[in-house]
């Protein structure tokens, strides 16, 4: 939001230095984007009036046009037709520079001399405006220096308002916070209308208070468009907004200034009966933009005896614009109720500054103060009468509220004591209202302020004004929250894949039955069991997502497209499953994913290589191994991944938690990846549960007694679960456990195959001989037969 800083010093006084403004702005929690400092563009120009206007003599497109500046009469060269005599003038006599360093000289126009001209706002530099003479107002005084009146030069701050301050979208909102701040008086006038003639003819029915609490309008009769004064159109342009007429013009300085929207209609065209209420089906309106527009039931709109002519809140209708013919409006200024608006600002994809404002909260004891203040601009400014009697519907009046504010939240909140008149009077100064019980301040909060609520939001209040920098910087004392355990667990596991070269992405949440065909996803898998959305973003991914793996491979489907040729990725996110929880809520585990995809880098030491399934593999084993946790895992056939490449993956206690592997060639084909894809999918609950600390154990300084042993078992028996059987068995003398051979054919009989352990045992305190460790060879021997029914082959030499 742009603010001029000359508009705020008509409320409020403040330093001359635009820096210290600017500062105490941030102080506030307004946040300068920039600071422009405006400057005139030109100079040696002077008011002037028109007080003859003939035609050339040789040119009939120019005119010759006399003019006086109290003290001196001269006579230019004019093409623009736009004024007349008696007109207020901007003249730039020969020696004046004009915008763009333009020297103004004189010259002889097709035989006319011309000493000087007069001036457009464009030569002027104070907008584009270029199809006619500027025109000012009447009593302006003739000869004065134009600069002194261009309202130039000034200091436009470029603010970011926080969404949880309505209050300060308007420059008397921020002027109410600087007089806080700088402890000086905020300086706003009322509007006194002059009303007169016959009563208003406008009847209003408010047949929604729900949706428009409070609802005013006002009839102006005899309304003359033209434009606005010049004051008026700079402030306007230094704001960002395109002057229009002076009717526009004063609905949208007045929404600059007290922050409140308002709608001026044309009466005649509205009729005399305003209608507040829901659209009806199939309703159409065309609104400012020329679009015409479907209504929804839900939308709130303003309507005339029949149809709809506004969308409440977002925009106006085409058939009730203010135009060169009007001469009577019905002023509307209301207040809505926010979501309502902010539903249907979003339902049509309208977001105006009007819409911006509502729906973030405008203060119920505005409407009326609004109103009067833009039928006072009416009648100084485009000759309005305002009839008497103003409609104000307000059924039930929305008060102000109270919060209470112990003393000692004060300190403990902000780490500082505050002395309690202090206190008080930073309250004050905001516009609240201060009542004492004991040690207890009970704060009456004005209708402006819908985001304080709570005791923690006037505390936030007073640091405000007491300035962020004036608290000291402290350690705080007493036990240190940290990240949860779970939390920083998720990220060790982020650490590894980092660390093992992946890249994190971040993919949507969102999936559709086509992702889940090219995953090959079997029809009574549970990731088909999905959650559908009310307002998908598009109509091919309409459900939450049950797998991360869907737009893992979409995401190496676009790199890949890019002629990216080394792809790894992996995400840590949340899967929906319909399947409910104890609360009834989808089901929401935590997985992670990735996909490896594309020639690995080569360089000095040689070519690059495919992926395979022992990346896939290898991963899986490093996550385990970091995260203190044994996976197991067993080769399977599962829809979607190579038949002979791929393996599930068991937790400690043998539950499946996943899949790592190699996808099949078609899923492959199906996302645009050539050669080799590697996945995998885990879910990561299993990791983030506490491990038991870590406890040195002394290195033993006597040798270790290798024994090489070799089972022979069934074919179908997992290496994995005869090494796990052997370290179970060997105690706790066991210092190591490896395979080293896994070897069928002869003279092994067929279905059949040989496994080789390697195995180290150590004593801390001794070192073992041959009868301790043959016992123990003989438990663990006995323990691999139980386990998988393995049977000695004998060492292994």
């Amino acid at each position: 939001m742009k603010v001029p800083l000359s508009w705020l010093r008509e409320f409020v006084e403040l330093p001359d230095d635009s820096d210290a403004v600017a500062a105490a702005l941030e102080q506030l929690g307004h946040e300068v984007e920039s600071v422009e400092v405006l400057r005139p563009q030109f100079s040696g120009c002077v008011v002037g009036r028109v007080e003859q206007i003939v035609p050339h003599p040789d040119a009939d497109r120019l005119r010759v046009v006399t003019v006086t500046t109290g003290d001196e009469q001269r006579t230019v060269v004019c093409g623009a037709w736009n004024f007349s005599e008696g007109d207020v003038v901007v003249v730039s006599p020969p020696g004046a520079t004009l915008a763009g360093g333009f020297e103004v000289g004189q010259r002889a126009i097709r035989g006319v001399d011309s000493p000087g001209m007069i001036c457009s706002e464009r030569e002027l530099g104070l907008s584009d405006e270029h199809e006619g003479i500027l025109v000012l107002e009447d009593d302006t005084p003739l000869g004065a220096d134009f600069s002194d009146l261009s309202g130039l030069p000034d200091v436009v701050f470029d603010l970011s308002i926080t969404a949880s301050r309505p209050d300060a979208m308007g420059v008397v909102g921020v002027a109410r916070d600087l007089a806080a701040y700088f402890d000086t008086p905020l300086h706003v006038a009322g509007s006194h209308v002059e009303e007169r003639g016959e009563d208003a003819a406008v009847t209003v029915h408010l047949d929604d208070p729900d949706g428009c609490p409070r609802f005013t309008a006002r009839e102006v009769r005899d309304v003359s468009i033209g434009p606005s004064p010049l004051w008026m159109r700079q402030r306007l342009r230094a704001c960002g907004v395109r002057p229009i007429n002076n009717v526009v013009d004063a609905t949208n300085y007045v929404m600059l200034e007290l922050g409140h929207p308002s709608h001026a209609f044309d009466m005649d065209r509205l009729g005399e009966t305003v209608v507040v209420r829901r659209a009806r089906e199939g309703e159409v309106l065309r609104t400012l933009d020329g679009v015409d527009r479907v209504l929804d039931p839900a939308d709130l709109v303003v309507a005339d005896g029949g149809n709809a002519v506004a969308i409440a809140g977002v925009m106006g209708g085409e058939t009730t614009e203010v135009d060169e013919s009007t001469t009577r409006v019905i002023i509307e200024v209301a207040y809505f109720d926010p979501p309502t608006v902010m539903f249907g600002a979003k339902r049509h994809g309208l977001h105006t500054e009007a819409s911006f404002r509502f729906q973030r909260g405008m203060d119920p004891a505005m409407p009326r103060i609004v109103n009067d203040r833009v039928a006072t601009l009416l009648e100084d400014h485009a000759g309005g009468i305002p009839a008497p009697e103003i409609f104000d519907a307000y059924p039930k009046t929305i008060e102000p509220w109270q919060v209470t504010l112990p003393l000692s939240e004060v300190s403990r909140v902000l780490g500082a004591e505050i002395a309690r008149p202090t206190v008080v009077s930073y309250l004050e100064r905001l516009g609240f209202g201060v009542s004492a019980d004991g040690d207890v301040l009970v704060v009456t909060v004005p209708t402006r302020r819908p985001d304080v609520t709570m005791a923690v939001d006037l505390i936030e209040e007073l640091a405000r004004l007491h300035g962020y920098d004036n608290f000291p910087n402290t350690v705080s004392m007493g036990n240190g929250g940290g990240i949860a355990p779970d939390l920083r667990r998720t990220r060790r596991l982020r650490e590894v894949m980092v660390g093992a070269g992946f890249h994190e992405a971040m993919t949507y949440s969102f999936t559709g039955p086509a992702d889940l065909d090219r995953l090959e996803v079997p029809a009574d898998d549970q990731r088909r069991q999905t959650v559908a959305l009310s307002n998908a973003l598009s109509d091919e991914q309409p459900w939450l997502r049950t797998t991360i793996l869907t737009g893992l491979l979409q995401a190496a489907s676009n790199n890949a497209s890019r002629r990216v040729d080394s792809i790894a990725l992996f995400e840590v996110g949340k899967v929906f499953l319909a399947t409910p929880d104890a609360e009834g809520l989808p089901t929401q585990p935590d997985h992670l994913a990735f996909v490896i995809a594309g020639t690995a880098d080569s360089g000095w030491f040689g070519s690059g290589r495919d992926p395979d399934v022992l990346d896939a593999l290898g991963i899986v084993d490093l996550i385990g191994s970091t995260m203190r946790v044994p996976l197991r895992r067993r080769t399977v056939t599962a829809s979607g991944w190579h038949p002979s490449r791929a393996a599930e993956i068991l937790d400690p206690d043998g539950t499946p938690i996943g899949m790592a592997g190699e996808l099949h060639p078609r899923v492959a084909d199906a996302w645009g990846l050539r050669g080799p894809v590697v996945a995998g999918e885990l879910d990561i609950a299993v990791f983030l549960e506490p491990q038991p600390r870590w406890e040195f154990v002394s290195p033993s300084n006597y040798p270790p007694v290798i024994n090489d042993v070799a089972f022979e078992v069934d074919a179908g028996i997992t290496a994995a679960s005869v090494l796990a059987a052997a370290r179970s068995g060997a105690g706790p003398l066991l210092e190591d456990a490896r395979i080293f051979d896994v070897f069928e054919g002869d003279p092994l009989p067929a279905g059949a195959k040989s496994i080789a352990i390697r195995l180290t045992f150590r004593a801390g305190d001794r070192t073992l001989t041959d009868d301790e460790v043959g016992d123990i060879r003989r438990e663990m021997v006995a323990a691999v037969a139980a386990a998988t029914g393995a049977r000695l082959r004998g060492e292994i030499t």
